[in-house]
């Protein structure tokens, strides 16, 4: 009950104050950058370690803004409160400022010892234990990492100014070739907390890891010279850098005139908007969904009515102890969810035994060459190749077949381990003039996805020919209430339907049995 209450007080409180995370494209405008967090973020003068938070600085111009950083090394998100550092921060907020949370490094400690007593509880629930505090003597109440973290939101959202919550610094921990994606499970967490709690998220750890495993082992070694954890500054400067892309890649964004010339240097990560989703438990199994809106709608939360399949499968599976991340992006083909780096960032998170779904063909048809989206792919599956000087992006790009993007995704999982799973598009609302039978595709997508499958032996769910049998069978006037828009979007109860058909050919390679029904009011 409680974090409900928070919550609704914490959506008042942004429409009170005007700010907005929706797709409006206005600019934030701080009169100082706060940062809360520990030893990965805060500034130090040690040659062997430096946090982000120092280098951090350098990307704004301080004439326009002041970066204020407040994190402490040795905190905890509790100990960070009670400690009154948090007070102190918060006390010197004003409205429009911008306050960067990052906390979790500590929060696994103990909950109580006679050395720093300063754990929280794991997950984000309401739970809470009471104890005499073996540092100080004092009785407390300690709480989930969530529960304090919703404090620090509420109390920032109060000065009408915005939080935005960071994932972990990663630590220098390797398995083979692969290194650790956050210590335990506090960037989920905080992905979590972001959606709950509507502030933009900055998934720094898979970003930071990505850039650390094309460096290797050895020369990530040397960025960390004191221990697994902290960095020395070029190793600080390098997670600063990608926090500013991830700002760069919010919405609202922070004004460019807030930015030095090295901060209006860094690429932006554009899509940092959309929250694409993190692996929620690096222990479990996962699947993986890849694909465009028809997948994953905007920004997964069902605005204007639309959904993508990829948002239940999970439900018709029974929420299994499997994780199931959806990382497919609207308006994208296989071309540019290659091209943007979408495909990459996703595999990097896979590990050998997971699986992904791929689904694409609907932006495909668009055009090789324009300056809107550029995105479209050579028709069919052959060897194909064109050299364009790409009018969106102003750079020379080579564009291949549908088929040849899809065998490099397939190529490039099977190399990991992983096991991938092509599903042809699935079909539009489209009715044969003559019959209540949806039109199907041919000689296109799905059958060049199909045959793609065949060729290398690929497991394969031919969703056009799925759902449209599905929709001839129910009629045009049932699957009226199963779009969200004229043809081509599903509602929600359209995006249930289909992650069933999905679900019935996923559950014999997980081992799982697909439940009867599934509710529209899933999520």
């Amino acid at each position: 009950m409680k974090s409900t209450l928070i919550k609704v007080l914490c959506l008042s409180l942004l429409l009170v104050s005007g700010i907005s995370l929706g797709k409006e494209n206005k600019s934030l405008n701080p009169s100082t950058i706060f940062i809360a967090g520990d030893s990965t973020a805060a500034s130090y003068s040690n040659a062997d370690h430096q946090g982000w938070g120092e280098p951090f600085k350098a990307y704004f111009d301080n004439s326009n803004v002041k970066v204020d950083n407040r994190a402490r090394g040795g905190r905890s998100s509790r100990t960070f409160i009670a400690e009154g550092l948090w007070q102190a921060l918060i006390d010197d907020v004003r409205a429009g400022d911008v306050v960067i949370i990052q906390f979790g490094h500590n929060d696994g400690s103990p909950v109580n010892d006679n050395r720093r007593a300063r754990g929280t509880l794991p997950g984000i629930g309401d739970d809470y234990v009471d104890i005499v505090n073996q540092l100080n003597g004092k009785e407390e109440r300690v709480f989930s990492f969530g529960h304090y973290i919703r404090q620090m939101v509420a109390e920032v959202q109060a000065k009408q100014a915005v939080p935005l919550l960071a994932s972990l610094t990663v630590r220098n921990i390797w398995n083979d070739h692969r290194i650790e994606r956050g210590s335990g499970q506090y960037g989920y967490w905080m992905y979590q907390l972001a959606w709950e709690l509507g502030t933009p998220y900055i998934d720094l750890t898979n970003a930071a890891a990505d850039e650390l495993e094309l460096l290797g082992k050895a020369a990530t070694a040397a960025l960390y010279p004191k221990d697994h954890t902290h960095y020395h500054n070029e190793g600080a400067d390098l997670h600063a850098r990608l926090v500013v892309a991830a700002l760069k890649g919010i919405r609202p964004t922070l004004a460019d005139d807030l930015y030095s010339n090295k901060g209006k240097a860094v690429s932006p990560y554009d899509w940092a908007f959309v929250r694409l989703p993190v692996v929620p438990d690096v222990r479990r199994r996962s699947v993986f969904m890849v694909g465009d809106s028809t997948v994953r709608n905007g920004w997964g939360d069902g605005r204007d009515g639309q959904w993508g399949w990829g948002d239940f499968v999970a439900d018709w599976l029974g929420h299994p102890p499997v994780n199931f991340v959806n990382r497919a992006v609207g308006g994208l083909s296989s071309r540019t969810f290659i091209t943007q780096g979408h495909w990459q960032r996703a595999l990097n998170m896979m590990k050998p035994g997971d699986i992904v779904l791929m689904q694409f063909g609907h932006n495909d048809a668009g055009a090789l060459n324009d300056d809107s989206r550029a995105r479209g792919t050579i028709k069919g599956i052959g060897h194909e190749q064109q050299t364009i000087d790409n009018m969106l992006t102003g750079k020379t790009e080579t564009v291949y077949s549908y088929g040849a993007y899809l065998r490099k995704m397939v190529g490039e999982a099977r190399a990991r381990g992983v096991i991938p799973v092509i599903c042809s598009p699935v079909p539009r609302k489209v009715w044969q003039e003559d019959a209540a039978r949806i039109v199907r595709a041919e000689n296109s997508y799905p059958q060049w996805a199909a045959q793609v499958a065949r060729q290398s032996q690929t497991p394969f769910i031919d969703l056009h020919a799925l759902v449209s049998a599905r929709y001839d069978e129910l009629g045009p006037e049932a699957v009226d209430d199963m779009f969200g828009d004229a043809r081509t979007h599903t509602s929600k109860s359209g995006a249930i339907d289909t992650a069933g058909i999905v679900a019935q050919h996923l559950a014999p390679m997980l081992g799982l049995t697909v439940v009867e029904s599934v509710s529209v009011e899933a999520k």
